[in-house]
């Protein structure tokens, strides 16, 4: 199955990371999804595909939420969250984007992506 919908660019400021400054200050994180499901013989009906306005709460709601330490264990949460709540995905590709992480040198961005099947 290779039918996607693509959701780019959802951010939110959240107080996610390691340092104690990052969970006082916060910042901006940004997040991408790739769901993976069938988009044949939809009838034209919502109830047979997915509500991506519901999809970027959800994504809103772990940006905002309960601080983690880790991107990696942001994008898997994000991921299986989807996977539980909409059951018609199948594949979920999740990349959350830190572009302002605490990091001496010169850079644009850090990513992290992860992938969960059912």
């Amino acid at each position: 199955m290779s039918d996607k919908i693509i959701i780019s660019g959802v951010s939110a400021k959240g107080f996610h990371g390691v340092l104690e400054s990052e969970k006082q200050k916060g910042q901006k994180f940004i997040v991408d999804v790739e769901l993976t499901l069938n988009l044949k013989n939809l009838s034209d009906k919502l109830n047979k595909t997915v509500n991506y306005a519901d999809v970027v709460k959800l994504i809103n709601m772990h940006i905002t939420g309960k601080p983690v330490l880790l991107i990696e264990t942001l994008a898997e949460n994000i991921g299986k969250d989807i996977l539980k709540k909409f059951k018609r995905v199948s594949t979920i590709l999740v990349r959350v984007h830190k572009p302002k992480a605490p990091i001496s040198f010169s850079f644009k961005d850090v990513i992290v992506q992860i992938e969960i099947k059912k």
